[in-house]
């Protein structure tokens, strides 16, 4: 079985899994910005828009699930204009890094819905993060201009 596939089969599968929050923070908030240095939030936020793009999606429900079998929380829809989406994201493993005061712990999440938006929509797109500390949740607007075609 190819690499691909079996992505493919665990996205797929609903079978209840556990993951260690420990490991997962200790990769998301030490490991990347020590191999990655000064760079680390723009090449996650194209490492974000290199994932959406290996594994696109139709619609923004199957944006919504992605999210939630990514274990990256629970996102919801919060206002959809001509030329812009707002998204809001909740999880308990988001509470540190809204707290902590490094600027790149959401850009996966953000270039992924940059690159979801622009194929769903065939505009270029551009998300901005917004953490909210005192309610510890991330805001995500999703921009383009519709004259920006790709």
């Amino acid at each position: 079985m190819n690499e691909s596939t079996a992505v493919e089969l665990t996205l797929q599968s609903d079978e209840p899994r556990n993951i260690s929050l420990f490991g997962y923070e200790l990769i998301r908030e030490f490991i990347l910005p020590e191999i990655l240095g000064k760079d680390t939030p723009e090449i996650l936020y194209w490492a974000g828009k290199r994932l959406a793009r290996s594994h696109p999606l139709n619609s923004m429900d199957e944006i919504i699930d992605f999210f939630s079998k990514a274990s990256w929380g629970h996102l919801e829809l919060k206002k959809e204009r001509k030329d812009e989406i707002e998204f809001e994201l909740v999880s308990p493993l988001i509470v540190s890094r809204v707290k902590s005061k490094a600027e790149h712990y959401f850009q996966i999440e953000a270039g992924f819905l940059a690159q979801q938006i622009e194929l769903q929509k065939q505009v270029i797109a551009e998300t901005f993060e917004h953490p909210v500390k005192k309610a510890n949740k991330v805001l995500f607007t999703v921009k383009w201009d519709r004259k920006d075609t790709i």
